[in-house]
């Protein structure tokens, strides 16, 4: 096993330049689908497209047992990148800036090992190449083309900046908040500024909601449960002497727990109700769910972290806080038991230590190989046990 993964490791990281320096955005990637069924070819593993740009690719044999399925995310970011690397992106203005390009690359590395295994394989093993999580579209659309119609566990795999280079971290339960969209719209009155009692001013209206809307995490949202609001984008007003007629606010919503998150449309309608009432104005709210929380099953957590433990260090293994941020694993998670696990890709020493979707983010390269062999355990422990 060792063997056959070191191997694989100029593989990746030659796979793995390739792609970041050719990044497609969601449901753009047509280079990337056609690279991955390129490589899937040369492996021999037989695959299907799905989705448009997707690809599931399939070693084993069902019928000796389980079917467990392996899935990384292939779509880059409309971001410009401001790294000065060898293999930075070419398409302007966009850019691998969240590490899927070495998902995608951890992923094939793993093919290839675990199809010269074939014969060993107690199962079925399902690699989804998955288009569009940036837009948290595409795990869904895959799901309903059928990529987990026979599927009994999933496992994927994110790299992470904020964790060191050597660590694994892949806990039970919530790990990744949901990410819902907000849309609110208040109607007022138009007229001149100098005579606002002739009308209702949208933006004061606005202005109210947006400060008082906030109690609502504070005061009606158990301080155990964490939950996140945030409004991004604020438009109203023609002029700078016109009472404001309407208000338009774009926000997310963003926690952990489904049962407090079916709660917030019913609250925010009501604070947007009541405050607007005052003002004399009209609220309209439009939410739309987004990704639902990240949680991890805990028998696949603990079949990750027992394959970690196969080829790294006890302290390798990590616990870190669960992030607000969304991933459309999501998705595959509600569906079947499964986990996300996160590989540290973090080295200040290498420039390594951007944010995600930040200009200047990489990963430290190392930690491909540890993906790739994480990947490999995972299915074949799944399958095993």
């Amino acid at each position: 096993m060792k063997t056959l993964i070191k191997e694989q490791e100029n593989y990746i990281l030659n796979l793995r330049r390739t792609l970041h320096q050719n990044p497609e955005v969601s449901w753009q990637e047509y280079e990337t689908s056609k690279l991955i069924k390129t490589e899937l070819d040369a492996i021999g593993i037989p695959y299907e497209s799905l989705a448009g740009t997707g690809v599931i690719a399939t070693i084993g044999i069902p019928s000796r047992g389980k079917t467990v399925a392996l899935r990384a995310d292939m779509d880059a970011l409309a971001v410009t990148e401001k790294n000065t690397l060898d293999y930075a992106s070419s398409n302007p203005g966009v850019m691998h800036a969240c590490g899927h390009d070495g998902h995608t690359a951890m992923l094939l590395g793993a093919a290839r090992v675990l199809k010269m295994l074939e014969n060993d394989i107690n199962g079925c093993i399902k690699l989804i190449f998955q288009p569009a999580e940036e837009m948290v579209e595409g795990a869904k659309t895959m799901i309903k083309a059928g990529a987990i119609d026979t599927v009994e566990g999933i496992f994927g795999i994110h790299l992470w900046s904020g964790l060191k280079i050597g660590k694994i971290a892949c806990g039970n339960g919530p790990q990744m908040a949901s990410g819902d969209y907000v849309v609110v719209d208040i109607e007022g009155k138009g007229g001149h500024g100098s005579l606002p009692h002739q009308g209702v001013d949208a933006i004061v209206a606005l202005s109210s909601f947006l400060l008082n809307i906030q109690s609502m995490v504070s005061r009606e949202i158990d301080p155990l449960d964490p939950a996140v609001l945030t409004f991004g984008e604020v438009k109203s007003g023609t002029r700078f002497n016109v009472l404001s007629s309407k208000a338009h606010v774009e926000g997310t919503v963003r926690c952990f727990n489904p049962e407090i998150r079916s709660k917030f449309p019913e609250i925010i309608t009501r604070y947007g109700n009541n405050i607007c009432d005052a003002h004399r104005a009209t609220f309209h709210l439009n939410y739309t769910e987004g990704t639902p929380p990240t949680i991890n099953d805990a028998h696949c957590a603990h079949l990750a972290r027992l394959a970690a433990s196969e080829f790294l260090d006890k302290s390798a293994i990590v616990d870190i806080d669960k992030t607000t941020g969304s991933e459309d694993m999501a998705y595959y998670l509600e569906k079947i038991p499964g986990a996300i696990a996160f590989v540290g890709a973090g080295n200040a020493s290498k420039g390594c230590d951007f944010p995600h979707h930040h200009p200047k983010f990489n990963i430290d390269e190392d930690s491909l190989i540890i993906g790739m062999e994480l990947y490999v355990r995972f299915a074949l422990n799944f399958l095993n046990q």
